[in-house]
């Protein structure tokens, strides 16, 4: 579903539930023939759809307001480059993404790679665009530390695009 230019979207977990409720529902209606049940049963369901693509268009539309200050402040580094040091440096990076995680729910992580290294970027919503394996992108991001005390430094994503592969660097 779009709605501006931000495009929702709803994970097949949200989907399933939503499914497994609604059959559940057919099933009690047909068993008890109690049909004044489906008055408030019915929009609870569709509630199961709606909470989460509001909540999905809120993050997407909060991320996309951030992109101008990040593109302004971010610089443009090696993944080599970054370490803890650069705890909540805005940074870019380019490179190909070589593994994506978690997309089913709307909350991918890439392992993206350049000629120095490679880096885990973090996204806690969907991208504008479907990013792949193999594609070369472009992040926009935080440096931040994979868990909350502890961990290696990462990227926390504010935005990820494909860029021309002839521009990698």
């Amino acid at each position: 579903m779009q709605i501006g230019d931000i495009k929702v979207r709803v994970t097949p977990v949200v989907l399933a539930v939503f499914l497994f409720f609604m059959v559940l529902i057919a099933v009690y209606v047909y068993v008890t023939g109690e049909v004044r049940s489906l008055i408030w049963a019915v929009p609870a369901a569709i509630m199961l759809l709606i909470i989460p693509a509001a909540l999905n268009y809120m993050s997407q539309k909060q991320y996309a307001s951030l992109v101008p200050v990040y593109e302004a402040e971010a610089r443009t580094m090696r993944i080599r480059e970054i370490n803890l040091n650069l705890l909540g440096q805005p940074v870019r990076v380019k490179g190909v993404v070589e593994r994506v995680y978690f997309q089913f729910l709307n909350r991918p992580q890439y392992l993206v790679a350049d000629r120095t290294g490679e880096i885990s970027v973090k996204m806690f919503t969907s991208p504008a665009e479907d990013v792949q394996k193999g594609d070369v992108v472009e992040v926009l991001g935080i440096i931040v530390k994979r868990y909350i005390l502890t961990g290696d430094a990462v990227v926390n994503c504010v935005s990820i695009r494909k860029v021309d592969s002839t521009q990698r660097s």
